[in-house]
């Protein structure tokens, strides 16, 4: 089973913390959607062999375009690929675009999932970050939202600049009043050459607080067990039988084509991504070359890959399969280094798989990459 992921790098307006691809000019749009579809034709042959069972709008903000246009796209996925009964076809939107008109044209089609960017339920976060749609807004689009659709996702934020504890769990309480089956969360994170990187360097905002977003975590962690959440990847809990399979195949290794510009794709073996610009990938689409470059992945590259992808889920890292695809010197690498982790009650050994513990998931990241080698081939 595969993914396809069709970038749509459109926004109405930049988010201060976005360093994603996108143009907030829409000239291009229907041109660009055009060559999204042929490019999902030119490459039908990398899946000929496979079977499609997720198809995930990301962006940018999909929901900026037309349904016409999303169901052009899907049907350009069915014309080319083999694609199992009832996929998982996921579209990210923004509540602004979320009118019930849209939602109830959205549930007519092949559409079954939402990923709602609602961030924060509280207008002066909202302004910080510079998101298009404010509160009122966040909270119509769920209740109507609801109604239409069962699977459903939100995103939210914390570590926000004077966010208190009693403010993220007032947005944490929004969210569950709604009885979302899925939430995904990340801590506001700095990326070079943003507005929030800008305002922070100029005194405008103040310095992010790792402290403070380990807080607001462990109480995210807590609140949305205690709500029958599953805790199953570091930023995403979702209820049972509603995990994000597209998100999923990623942490477990499946194979995926990213259409769009800047949209990357891995075969198991490589990684290839497009162009982060949307008039080179018109250029070359309408010239029938793929506007992508390749890498092929070492013995080490993948090892570091599934040991960062593994410790981020419940699936954690099997000790068995290090041994068996890497080697034995890959395996006594790992536990020698995992070891000071395991004393330290941030990693454990269960039925030989390695997994964090609920001290060691917000550190996850950094865990893993202590536990990296450095490129042998």
């Amino acid at each position: 089973m595969s993914c396809i992921y069709i970038h749509i790098p459109f926004c109405k307006q930049a988010c201060h913390y976005c360093d994603f691809h996108f143009s907030t000019s829409m000239k291009k749009k229907e041109e660009l959607v055009l060559a999204l579809a042929k490019e999902i034709a030119m490459r039908k042959n990398e899946f000929k062999d496979e079977v499609v069972e997720t198809i995930y709008f990301g962006g940018g903000t999909p929901s900026i375009l037309e349904v016409s246009d999303l169901k052009l796209l899907i049907d350009a996925v069915y014309s080319n690929y083999s694609v199992i009964d009832n996929p998982e076809i996921t579209v990210e939107a923004n509540p602004d675009d979320l009118l019930e008109e849209r939602i109830i044209e959205l549930s007519q089609n092949k559409v079954n999932r939402l990923s709602i960017g609602i961030q924060s339920f509280f207008e002066d976060d909202l302004k910080l970050m510079h998101r298009a749609h404010n509160s009122a807004e966040a909270k119509k689009c769920l209740a109507i939202a609801t109604k239409y659709f069962d699977n459903i996702t939100i995103d939210l934020i914390y570590g926000m600049p004077n966010m208190s504890n009693e403010k993220w769990l007032q947005n944490i309480e929004t969210a569950l009043s709604y009885n979302i089956p899925h939430i995904s969360s990340y801590a506001l994170t700095v990326e070079p050459k943003t507005a929030l990187h800008n305002f922070i360097q100029k005194g405008i905002i103040p310095q992010l607080d790792d402290e403070v977003a380990q807080e607001h975590f462990n109480l995210l962690v807590d609140k949305l067990e205690e709500n029958g959440f599953i805790h199953y990847e570091l930023s995403n809990f979702g209820k049972e039988n509603y995990f994000s399979k597209n998100n999923s195949s990623y942490w477990l290794g499946k194979k995926y084509i990213g259409i769009g510009p800047s949209a990357h794709s891995y075969d198991g073996i490589s990684r290839s991504w497009n162009v982060s610009n949307n008039i080179q990938y018109l250029k070359s689409i309408a010239e029938n070359r793929l506007p992508s470059e390749t890498e092929t992945l070492t013995k080490t590259d993948r090892y570091n890959e599934y040991i960062m992808t593994g410790l981020r889920t419940i699936w954690g890292v099997s000790l068995d399969r290090i041994e068996q695809e890497f080697g034995t010197m890959y395996l006594d690498y790992l536990n020698q280094q995992a070891s000071k982790y395991i004393e330290d009650r941030l990693l454990f050994i269960d039925d030989n798989i390695l997994r964090t513990t609920k001290s060691g998931k917000f550190l996850g990241d950094g865990i893993a990459s202590d536990l990296f080698l450095l490129n042998l081939e």
